[in-house]
Parts: C-alpha cells; structure tokens; sequence
C-alpha cells in the first residue's frame, strides 16, 4: 500500500472520487449523528448516472459483479468524504452488501470484497470494518449490488 495519506493513496490508485451521487428516491446519501455517518445503499451507475442491472452470476460476471461493488465503495468514500471534511477524517465502521443473485449462488463475499478491498487501499488500517455480505433474490433498478456503510469522523 503507497504510503501518506487516504487521498495520496486514492492518487496513487489512478482514483477520483466521484460527485455525490443523487437519490433516486424520497431519502438523503447520509445522515450525520455526532461523529457517525450512516450512508445510503447506493447501487452502480453508468456515466450518466443510470443505475446498471443484472443477476450475478448470469448476467454479469463475478469478477464484473467485484468491479462493480468497488465501484460503489468509490461513490460511498465521495459521500463519507464531503459529510467528514476529507478521506483522512473517515474510519470505516460497518458495510452491508447485498448482492443481487440466482438462489445457488453462494460466493456473496467475494462480490462485496471490491468495496472492502478498495476501502482499506485508500483509508489504511481505517479501512477495515466489521461486515455484513448478504443474497437477495432482487434489488432496486435489477441493480447487481447495493452497499450501505457506517463511518466514524475522526477528530
């Protein structure tokens, strides 16, 4: 892992993070308890912000169903970033993932590794987290995997 800090090490990644992205429903990206960040589940989405869709592992691949799930964990840093004041505020508490699958599916941790594997390369030690990696027979939009995280801002 480079060394430095949480944003010198999203550089070194060849990473941006993203604009927040906006709800797609009657709900807020985070709420702000204290020193907590509760995030939202958000799914992936295109370049245009267009949620992506399909069943892992028929329609999209497990190692495209892992991309995907970094892909998320890229957005959910941007949101705990802009509510924190910066990557270096942030310790990543919990994340549930939920994975979008046919029933005989049993590989759900491995998807959701793209999302935890990215927060420990950017926070560091600050990236590891207690998790949850879960089935669901359906997600909003078809959407793959969603992801929801809790996140403590340091002082």
């Amino acid at each position: 892992m480079p060394e430095g800090t949480p944003e010198a090490r999203l550089a070194a990644l060849g990473l941006v993070l993203p604009p927040a992205p906006k709800p797609l429903g009657t709900y807020v990206p985070f709420q702000r308890d204290g020193n907590i960040i509760y995030l939202s589940g958000q799914g992936p989405r295109d370049a245009e912000g267009k949620p992506i869709s399909g069943k892992v592992p028929t329609e999209v691949s497990i190692d495209g169903a892992y991309q995907l799930a970094r892909r998320v964990g890229l957005s959910l840093l941007s949101v705990a970033a802009s509510a924190a004041g910066g990557l270096s505020r942030l310790r990543a508490l919990k994340v549930l993932g939920m994975v979008n699958a046919v029933p005989e599916f049993r590989e759900h941790p491995r998807i959701i590794n793209g999302c935890s594997d990215l927060f420990v390369a950017v926070l560091g030690d600050n990236g590891q987290h207690a998790r949850s990696a879960v089935g669901f027979g359906s997600l909003p939009n078809q959407i793959p995997v969603e992801i929801e995280a809790i996140f403590r801002v340091l002082d």
